[in-house]
Order: structure tokens, then C-alpha cells, then sequence
């Protein structure tokens, strides 16, 4: 299968594959369009077209729909690079919403009118899966677009489209709301509260607060992340659930969330009791056990599933008459404590597993300011005296 290459412009080169002849004799061609610095980097791309016609893979860039796009964009990319919940929650926006609505489009034609007209159907009045009133959030809106404009994004990258339509709509912004989080007397009744539940769940009550970890990070822990000795949890890994996976572990997303973290001296001994209430009901459970080392497990020994404490941890509130809080809530909570502390921001940073201080930042500057404020006011003393005192000199 022959090919060749035809500059058509800086940088912008035309393919073109034979492909014989059709029934009325006539030569066909396959053509595309591609952006090249060299024609070395051209005669690649060439060699990956012919590659593609001669696999049956090639789709003329003119008769190619979005959901064809799609389904090779899952096949040669999503499949193999995106995170098993991420590429999980792309595919079920993608069946549910997006494709039904934009797959016919051909890929060339879709324009900034066709994506606003779908954002604006999101937010109609009966789009929703649960059966609530009203439209999708405007966070929820904003995730539909991330998601198509990372597809079409990459399509742009592999020289399929010139331009990626969504970078010029601007969707919903998602106001952005204060972290919930409890003060300080409140996290006191709290773990009061916490010391009348089964011990598993006041351990995982307890370490939350104490080390502000993921819910992910904090069912990911096993035994041998744990060392006594030095007061220390490493978080290394996640755990999460998936309906074809089951519960699953996975490397944290960044390096940084890859970290130590030091435990206050009770908690520590709170998890040596924990440690050996749970070798107790191994002994009980016997060939039952599944060998698990989990810090949290259920009674036979098998990983618990993330939801579990998300969906328990509400309930145990109201039975307390407890303020209405998630169980990310507490993350916020230990973050909150520490900077009404008056630890180094750096600190509270690299202990979250947040990539960047400007993370931190972005996400507590309601309460570094608060923080910053009760630091003003408690100087204050030392300055109001003398104050007064010269105006009265004055």
C-alpha cells in the first residue's frame, strides 16, 4: 500500500494512501491532513495511516461521529491510562448523558452552540437520575464538560480536529462552599460519642480526626503501615470499590499523597487495643478468616467497603444529636483544629497529602484568616494600653 506526502504550508502536510481501484476502475485514496515540524515526523505519521487503513481502523476525519471518536478514545487511551474509578465514572456520564445527546454529531461539526445547548438541557427540570426536581448542580454540569473537553482535547492532540471547540464555552462555575467542619468543643463530644460505639468504628472516628487522611486512605491501611514503635502511619495506598472490581486497592494519585504521618500518643495506644480485639476475632472466626490485613475489615476478615463508614457515620450523628456533618467532614475538622493550633501551613500541607501549599491554601483560607484574626485580637493587649496612654499625653 503506497503512500505519500504533500506540504501544504508551514508545518501542515497532506497524506495520501493508495488504496487500488474501485468497480468503475477508479484510484482510491485515503487522505489526512497533519501538523509536522519535519517531514521525517510526517513520513511517521504516515506510516501509522497506512498502518490504519490496512488494519480497517481508519475512519475518514469527515465521516467520523463523536461517538466513534469516543469508543477509540476509550479503546486506545481511557482503557489503559485513566484511574479504574475515574474511567468508571467517564464511561457511565458518557452511556448516560453525553453520547445519547452528541454521539450522531460528526466530530468536525460540533460547535460552542451544540455544547451550550446541552448544558442548558442539563439544567432542565426532569434530567435527573434520582427523580428530584430541578436540573443537575452546576459542579455536576462543570464535570460533563471536563469531560468532554478532555475528549475532544485529545483529538485535537492525534491531528483529527483542529481546534477543541469547548475551550471557547464557558460552563457553570461551581460556587465553591466552606469545608464543614466541627470546632473544637463540638470534636470533644464527638469522640465522647464515639467511646459508647464498637471500637472498630471509634478507632476509625478517632484516626480521622487525628490524622485528617482520605476515606480512601484510611480503609486502604493495613497493619504493616502502622509502627508503633515510632508513633508513625505511612499511607500508601487506596481503597476503593468498583461494581465489576469489587473493593480494590490502588497507588494514591500524587506522590504526595504517598507520606508519613505522626499519631498522637493516646491514639496510638487507642489502636494497640484495636490491634488486639481484632487478632481476638480472628481466633473466632478461624478458617472463616480471609486472611486480610486491614486495619478495617468485616467480621470474616475481607475488606470493608469504603461506603460503609460514609453511610453509617450520619446515622451515628442523629443517635448522638450530633450537628449534621459527612464523614470527609472530619477531614476538614482535624485541618481546622491544627491551624486554630497554630502549626505551620507547610506542615498541614505535606500532613494532607496536598500537592501544593496553594492547595491548602485554595481550600482553608476561610480559616487561616479566622486563625490569622484570633492572633491579631490575642496582641491586641499589648498595644491598646500604650495607645490610649499617649493619646491621653497628647
Amino acid at each position: 500500500m503506497a503512500g505519500s506526502l504533500e506540504q501544504r504550508g508551514k508545518n501542515r502536510w497532506r497524506l495520501v494512501v493508495s488504496c487500488g481501484m474501485d468497480a468503475n476502475g477508479k484510484q482510491v485514496k485515503k487522505t489526512k491532513t497533519v501538523t509536522a515540524t519535519s517531514r521525517r515526523e510526517a513520513e511517521k505519521e504516515l506510516a501509522k495511516l497506512v498502518a490504519e487503513i490496512e488494519k480497517g481502523l481508519f475512519v475518514e476525519p469527515s465521516r467520523l461521529t463523536f461517538a466513534d471518536f469516543v469508543e477509540r478514545w476509550l479503546r486506545d487511551y481511557a482503557e489503559t491510562s485513566l484511574a479504574p474509578k475515574t474511567l468508571f465514572r467517564y464511561k457511565q456520564l458518557l452511556s448516560s448523558r453525553i453520547l445519547p445527546a452528541m454521539g450522531h454529531l460528526k466530530l468536525e461539526q460540533i460547535k460552542p452552540l451544540h455544547l451550550m445547548e446541552f448544558y442548558s438541557n442539563l439544567q432542565e427540570d426532569g434530567i435527573r437520575a434520582d427523580g428530584k426536581t430541578g436540573g443537575l448542580s452546576e459542579k455536576t454540569i462543570l464535570y460533563h464538560h471536563r469531560v468532554i473537553s478532555s475528549i475532544l482535547q485529545d483529538a485535537v492532540e492525534w491531528q483529527v480536529l483542529p481546534a477543541n471547540p469547548a475551550s471557547r464555552v464557558k460552563p457553570p462555575k461551581a460556587p465553591r462552599k466552606q469545608a464543614a467542619s466541627y470546632d473544637e468543643e463540638q470534636t470533644a463530644a464527638l469522640l465522647e460519642a464515639a467511646a459508647r460505639e464498637p471500637l472498630k468504628y471509634r478507632v476509625m472516628i478517632v484516626l480521622e480526626v487525628a490524622t485528617g487522611l482520605r476515606r480512601g486512605e484510611l480503609m486502604g491501611l493495613e497493619w504493616k503501615d502502622v509502627n508503633f514503635e515510632r508513633g508513625t502511619i505511612e499511607v500508601r495506598q487506596t481503597s476503593q470499590y468498583l461494581p465489576d472490581q469489587g473493593v480494590f486497592t490502588k497507588e494514591p494519585k500524587t506522590e504526595t499523597s504517598k507520606r508519613m504521618i505522626a499519631v498522637p500518643s493516646s491514639v496510638m495506644a487507642l489502636l494497640k487495643e484495636y490491634r488486639t480485639h481484632q487478632l481476638e476475632e480472628r481466633l473466632k472466626a478461624g478458617d472463616l478468616w480471609k486472611g486480610s490485613d486491614r486495619l478495617f475489615t468485616t467480621w470474616d476478615g475481607q475488606p470493608m467497603h469504603p461506603d460503609t463508614i460514609s453511610k453509617w457515620f450520619p446515622k451515628f450523628l442523629k443517635r448522638h444529636w450530633l450537628p449534621p456533618l459527612p464523614f470527609h467532614g472530619l477531614r476538614h475538622t482535624s485541618t481546622t483544629l491544627l491551624i486554630a493550633q497554630g502549626v505551620n501551613v507547610k506542615n498541614i500541607s505535606t500532613r494532607l497529602g496536598h500537592a501544593s501549599i496553594s492547595t491548602t491554601m485554595d481550600i482553608y483560607g476561610h480559616a487561616l484568616k479566622s486563625a490569622d484574626r484570633e492572633a491579631a485580637d490575642k496582641l491586641d493587649h499589648l498595644f491598646s494600653g500604650n495607645v490610649k496612654q499617649k493619646k491621653g499625653q497628647g
